[in-house]
């Protein structure tokens, strides 16, 4: 799968609070929590994010608490995927348990603000067709590619059920 999209750029060690702020998790509305994804750290993310664009992040993005809410207001604002230098291990599981496509790559400086890029999920090809430049990222195993076709581990998992009850 080829995930195409316009880049949001931001640095290292956004948390799980300025992805989506305690005072929001009152709610589990994926409408509200994606009109509120980012706030904190950029008033006008959710203004600015179409639907299919990617997130192109630093080191440690999600640390923070284990909030599924983070990722469900990131999918929610309409990211398609997420490509980071390194994740927070819960941030990174809460992201395939739900269905988001996310992606390790260990040189990513080049991708700025605003560039098109493609990602191929089964090779970790992220080309940037800005500038045409060529990224890698650990390519997506293929378990992993259908539990986010998929929907998520859940809509996998009943998937399967309902395939071995046939």
């Amino acid at each position: 799968m080829i995930i195409k999209g316009k880049v949001h750029r931001y640095a290292d060690n956004i948390n799980t609070d300025e992805i989506i702020p305690a005072r929001y998790l009152n709610t589990t509305d994926p409408k509200i929590l994606g009109s509120h994804c980012l706030e904190d750290l950029d008033k006008n993310f959710a203004r600015k994010v179409r639907k299919g664009d990617i997130l192109v992040v630093g080191k440690n993005f999600g640390c923070g608490s284990s909030r599924e809410h983070a990722v469900v207001a990131i999918k929610a604002a309409g990211v398609s995927a997420i490509v980071a230098e390194s994740y927070a291990r819960i941030f990174f599981r809460n992201a395939i348990n739900t269905g988001l496509p996310v992606f390790a790559a260990k040189e990513i400086s080049g991708i700025k603000n605003g560039d098109a890029i493609t990602i191929n999920t089964a090779t970790g090809e992220i080309k940037n067709l800005s500038d045409g430049k060529i990224y890698r990222a650990e390519p997506m195993p293929e378990f992993l590619r259908e539990i986010i076709k998929a929907g998520g581990l859940i809509a996998y998992v009943r998937r399967k059920k309902k395939i071995s009850k046939d």
